[in-house]
This record gives structure tokens, sequence and C-alpha cells, in this order.
């Protein structure tokens, strides 16, 4: 059950992309966007569950809303310059070394020659695999390159963006908060962040009230991922959530039309099959 509930943000987040690119706006109003959507989620949450919500969760869920809003407007910036079907892989795969790192290292998740042993093979297939998804033909025809592809714009977009992103879930697992109360307060900073972001450079308009959908999808992921954080850990649970890039970069080539050669598409076969593989051994892995 643990399992199931871990791969429902694969499902959610890994349709985040997908959802924002059919939606469009620029990364500006699809943060602003996702973050009223995602406000709306927590408050619906609230009143159902009704957590206890005292002065540290406040503080903590604030604070990692804030990061979250820096890793989320960085993702939709690189995903700009590189497209879904490479920004989402080589973002979901920066993400997989510092949480799955931080969780074994900081947390000491892995405690046994094991866990370490299977960690390390899992990590290595899932980040091999977003690297190959993301890979480029260097014999592509110019007819079918990518034309906004930006590569060092994006991958430095991306860079910010997995720091924010890491320090929005290491900083929840540290305080080791309950999950459902803590997603009004972080909802909040996810706000404030991504008004930030938008002051002077967006006008709430139709496009950031149609993105309010990606925050639904991003609101049911992010409570699924924490609880399950909470039960298996932030190594397995984090990168077990991660497996949505085959969602985003399968999407991204047949529903967005983002162009593709022969050998990209090998690419992309494989690199999905070496995701799937690493998140069966991470499952394997906790419930042996």
């Amino acid at each position: 059950m643990e399992i199931l509930v871990a791969l429902i943000p694969m499902f959610a987040w890994g349709s985040i992309g997908l959802v924002s690119g059919k939606l469009g706006g620029d990364a500006n109003q699809q943060t602003l966007g996702m973050t009223i959507g995602a406000f709306v989620f927590s408050l619906i949450v609230f009143f159902v569950t009704m957590p206890t919500i005292n002065g540290k969760v406040i503080i903590i869920g604030l604070l990692s809303g804030l990061c979250w809003s820096v890793g989320q407007n960085g993702q939709f910036h690189g995903m700009k310059h590189l497209g879904v079907s490479v920004g989402l892989p080589l973002s979901t795969g920066m993400q997989l070394i510092l949480n799955t790192v931080a969780g074994a290292v900081f947390f000491a998740e892995w405690t046994q020659t094991r866990d370490y042993l299977l960690g390390i093979c899992a990590l290595i297939l899932l980040v091999i695999g977003a690297y190959l998804t993301a890979r480029q033909d260097g014999e592509k025809a110019p007819e079918t390159e990518n034309k906004m592809l930006d590569f060092p714009k994006g991958f430095r977009a991306l860079i910010s963006s997995t720091i924010g992103y890491g320090a929005y879930t290491i900083i929840i697992t540290w305080a080791g908060i309950d999950p459902l109360a803590i997603i009004l307060p972080q909802s909040i900073g996810m706000l404030i962040g991504a008004s930030l972001f938008a002051l002077r450079k967006t006008t709430v308009d139709r496009y950031v009230w149609k993105n309010t959908l990606s925050g639904l999808l991003w609101g049911v992921g992010n409570v699924c991922m924490l609880i399950t954080v909470q039960q298996v850990g932030l190594a397995v649970g984090f990168s077990l959530s991660q497996m949505g890039i085959i969602i985003s970069t399968l999407g991204g080539i047949f529903i967005l039309g983002e162009k593709k050669t022969k050998k990209e598409l090998l690419y992309v076969v494989i690199g999905c099959l070496m995701v799937i593989i690493g998140g069966v051994l991470l499952g394997y892995m906790k419930a042996a």
C-alpha cells in the first residue's frame, strides 16, 4: 500500500509539464497559477482534516513553500529553454542525486551494506535513464532541431531549480512535521514566492487562471509524496515520485509535438526502461 501511495506523485507530477505546456503562458504565469491551484487544494484538505497547526509548522511550511517557488520557477524556465522532454528529465536527475544523497547521508536512511548497494544501483539506473531521455542526437538535421533549445540558459535555470526543490523536501524531512498540517502554510509560502517572481512582470490573466489546474495536480502529488517520505524515507520516497519523467518525456514528444530523431527515440525508450527498473529496485529495497 505504501508503494502505491508513493506512485501517485509519479502520475500527478509527471503530467504537470504537459498540462502547463498545453495551457500556455510564460514561466512566471505558470508558477503563479500553479501556486493558486495548490493553495485552493490545501484549503480543501485543511478544512476536511482539520490538522493541528502551531508556530513551528507555520515557519517550516512558509520556508519550504518559498524554496519550492524557487525550484518550480527555475524548472518552468528550464523547460521553456530546453523543452519538456529534455528539461524535465535533466531536472529529475539532478534532484534525484541531491535528495537521495541527503536521505542516505544526513538522515541515515541507509544503515546496512545491502541498502547502499541496492540504493546506489537504483540511483545510477534512474540518473542514467534520466540522461538518456534528454540526450540529443549530434547528427540531428536542422529541420528536426528544437528551435527553443538554449542549453546554457536552461541548465542554469535547472541548477537554481534543483537547489530550491532540494531545500523544500530536505527542510520538511528534517522537521518531521505532519504532512496534512504543513501543506496550508506551505502553500501560502509558495504563493508569496510566486507573487514575488511575478511582481511587475506578469499580469493576472487567463493563463494564470488556467494554470491553477496544474496546481491541483501538484497538490495531490505533494500530499502523497510527503506521506510517503515519512513512511519509507526521503531517499526512496522522493526517487519513486520522480518516475513521472516517463510520462512527461513521452508526453512531450507525442502530445506537445517536440521533435525527436529515430536515435533520440531509441534513447528515450532505453532511458524510460532504466527509470522503471530503478523504481522497481527501490520498491523491492523497501519491501525486502
